[in-house]
Order: structure tokens, then sequence, then C-alpha cells
């Protein structure tokens, strides 16, 4: 237990909103603190890391037969890295507060298997560099969270905290589930089609995919150098800005870091007069949602009266996107698990054979033009904004679909990504069955602040306009 920290059960925690009681010494709710709250508890000497531990885990103990985001967590070993934190003088800015990691992500004192029968008993040397920057920050790594088979889309044991008859999303299903059943503040996952946008869309948590290149993979399983991509989920802008912070920055073990910088948020940063101009873009995707959806988010741009949001068409070049984005990946996870595919055939499901046949078959022509271009499309996408603020598009087809035996369909994601923008799953929007309805915003390339401050600006606006049934 959690010395005299008292909490109070629910099926899926709200978002931090005044939470906190003060009872004398005491503080309740601890398990639905922000990293940054708990951050600045810790640092002042309110809490300890400890507490904050041992709260989530009674979370975790109540809640993980039931959603199950966990692939490997040991409760002692989270609770004696809390103990030694404490044991210092608070320093680092995530001192203190539990982070989970996917199970993609190398840790070098608890396995990674990578979502793979092949890999259960896989221990790596080392921490990748998140994990180690994490760690420098303060951070106590709570534990992994589950992941579908090598990110791809054979899915884990993880239910939707919100209905546990459907999906959760994936390949990031386990992180996303466990920051909004508030086992744990934040949590890394990875994109590489709509792996970060389309749990964050089905469970209702903020998920912030980067620029390409922001944050470091040295240390992440590869499946497709092109586009994987390092990001995280969490209740609150803050907190997605506050770990950015720690995670951002040239790393010489990827090659992809180079000229980047370290991404800042503050709100103060935003004028009263910001945006001025939003494009809604559908793309040609639009009639493929579900109907009842569209509605909903019609409706909610209809309400953001204080901004001209103008709908935007995309030139024809980028029609083909996302079967460029489907090309790339394919024959990229061939390259990358052809090993695993060979030597383990009855270890790899049958979706994933599927996928890295396909990823066979896919030409050097095919693959060299889906390359080009996606370069081509990122030049003109950059002269589409030059005359918007941000973008604002669909994320999901609709609600989470019910079932686990599919994560369903990453098809608006697919073409950002391969376009290497900076995205943010924002949550807000109620769907027509009382489920999160997630929409996206898309910032600049490398003007990842503006995609995050697009994001707290639309949270506000959607959550004053739409509240559960």
């Amino acid at each position: 237990g959690s010395r005299g920290v008292k909490q109070k059960r629910g099926l899926v925690c709200a978002p931090f909103r005044g939470l906190l009681q003060m009872r004398n010494t005491e503080i309740t709710d601890l398990h639905r603190l922000s990293a940054a709250q708990a951050a600045t508890l810790i640092k002042s000497r309110q809490i300890t890391s400890v507490d904050l531990v041992s709260a989530l885990l009674d979370r975790v103990d109540s809640r993980e037969k039931t959603v199950g985001a966990w692939q490997h967590l040991e409760p002692e070993r989270a609770l004696e890295q809390a103990r030694q934190l404490d044991a210092r003088e608070p320093a680092g800015p995530l001192h203190g507060v539990p982070v989970g990691v996917k199970d993609i992500i190398d840790t070098f004192d608890t396995p990674t298997a990578y979502g793979s029968r092949i890999y259960r008993q896989h221990r790596p040397s080392r921490d990748a560099t998140c994990v180690r920057r994490l760690r420098s920050a303060g951070a106590v790594i709570m534990g992994k969270t589950v992941t579908t088979e090598f990110a791809l889309f054979h899915p884990g044991k993880t239910a939707n905290p919100r209905d546990v008859a459907r999906t959760p999303g994936g390949s990031s299903s386990g992180s996303a589930a466990a920051v909004v059943d508030c086992m744990v503040p934040v949590a890394l996952g990875t994109q590489t089609a709509g792996r970060i946008i389309r749990p964050a869309s089905f469970c209702g948590p903020f998920g912030f995919k980067p620029t390409f290149g922001v944050l470091s993979r040295a240390g992440i399983l590869e499946i497709s150098p092109t586009m994987d991509t390092l990001g995280h989920f969490a209740r609150s802008v803050e907190d997605l800005a506050l770990v950015a912070t720690v995670l951002a920055g040239h790393d010489p073990a990827d090659p992809a870091t180079r000229g980047t910088t370290h991404t800042r948020f503050d709100k103060a940063t935003f004028s009263q007069q910001w945006p001025r101009r939003i494009a809604f873009i559908p793309t040609s995707q639009w009639d493929r949602v579900d109907p009842r959806a569209r509605a909903r988010i019609e409706e909610a741009l209809t309400g953001l009266t204080d901004v001209d949001v103008d709908e935007a068409s995309l030139p024809p070049d980028f029609e083909e996107l996302v079967n460029a984005q489907i090309s790339i990946m394919e024959r990229e996870a061939f390259n990358s698990l052809r090993d695993e595919w060979e030597r383990n055939p009855e270890l790899i499901s049958s979706e994933l054979a599927a996928l890295l046949e396909r990823g066979r078959d896919v030409s050097r022509d095919i693959y060299e033009a889906a390359l080009e271009r996606a370069i081509v499309c990122r030049r003109r996408l950059h002269q589409i904004l030059e005359h918007y603020d941000f973008v604002i598009t669909p994320s999901v087809l609709g609600e989470a679909p019910i079932g686990l035996q599919s994560t369903g369909d990453p098809l608006f994601c697919r073409m950002w990504t391969l376009l290497g923008a900076p995205a943010v799953a924002v949550p807000g929007l109620i769907g027509p069955d009382g489920l999160p309805l997630g929409v996206q915003v898309i910032g600049p390339l490398q003007r990842d602040e503006v995609a995050l401050g697009a994001a707290e600006w639309l949270s506000e606006r959607l959550s004053l306009s739409f509240t559960p049934p």
C-alpha cells in the first residue's frame, strides 16, 4: 500500500483537474497526478516517489487483469528505484516520476520481448537512448507495456480501458491503455503507420508523434528506418512537452537526429491572438469515416467560431502517399525481420508472415519511386503550411472497433507519418457510442512546439463543446 495515501477506484480516470485534496498531510488520488504535478510535489517533499509508485501499483493491481497493459512489471524493482531517488536531492525534471516503456525499447534491467515469442527471454545489455535520458532526468522506469508483434499488426493482450470488448489500437496499445487508465502518467510509444495516434484516438489520452528525427531511436527495434518515430502518451499537453524536452536532441547513435534541437512548449508563447487560420484537411479518404463520426467532427469544427477554419484539399501528388507508405513500410519490415522469419517461421503469426511476403515482393523500382514521392510531397507540404497555423485532420475511421483480433485501420495516419510531420492526437470528442473519437493536429516540419500548442488550444475547445453522454 502507499503510506497514508487513499485512492478512489473508477473504471477510467479523467485527466487531473483539481483532484488533489489536502487533509492535514494527506494527498488523495495520487494515481491521477500528471507527470508535471507529481514532479512538483516530489520536489517540494509533499509526497515521495515511493508514495506515487505505490499508488500506481495499487491501481495496476486493481485494473491489470481487466486491461492487460503491462508485458513486464516488477513492483519491487519499481519501488527500489523510487527509494533510491527519494534518498537523493531532487534534481532532474522527472525526479521520482514513473514512466511506462513500450516493449520494443531496450532496457538493461528488464526483458525486452518486442511482442514476439522469439524474444521471450531476451535481455538487452544496455538501455535505449530514450530510456537512458529518462533515467538521467530522474524518472522511475515503471515497466514494459504491451506491444503488437514486432510493433506491427498482430495484437497483444491489451483491451481498451473505455470498453474492454473493443481494441485499444496498436501497436503502442499497452502504453495508451496504461496512461488513460491512470496506471502511469506518461508512457513511450513508437509510430511507423499509426501506432501512437490510433491508440490515443481509441483510448483517449493525448498522443504525440514528433517530427521524424527529433527523438533518438537508438536501442529501439527497427522496422522501418525511413519512418520509425519515437513518441509518447500523456493526459496533458504539458506532460507531452515535458517528456519531449527530456528526450529530444542529437544522438550520434541515430544519424537521423542530426541538426535537431530540443522541443519546448510554453503556453505563454501562444498569445490570445493565436491561431488565426487553420486548415481542415479531410483528405480523399473522408468518405471512409463512419458517417456519425463525420457529423461529430464537422459539428466540432463549426463550433470554432473564433478562428478561420478553411477546408483544404491536397494536390493530386498526395493521393498516392498512402500506397507509398505501405510499400516502404512492408519492404523495410521485410529487410528488418527477414532473419527472424527465416529462422523461426513457426513463431511468426500468419498476419506478419503475409506482410513480410508482400514486402519481399515490393520491387526496387516501386520502393524508390515511393521514397521519391515522399520527398517531393514533403517539400510541397511545407509550402501548403505556410498559409496556415496548423492542420486539423481525422485520425481514425470512427470509435474503437469491437473485438481484440485487430487493432484497427491506420489509414488516416499513414500519409502524415511518411511526410514526417509532427502530429498530436487530441482527445475531447465523444462518438455516438460514448467512446473517444480522436482527431489529430499536424504542425509544420521541425515546429513541434506549434503542434503541441495547437493540441492545447484545440483540446480546451473540444472539452467545452463535447462531454460524455
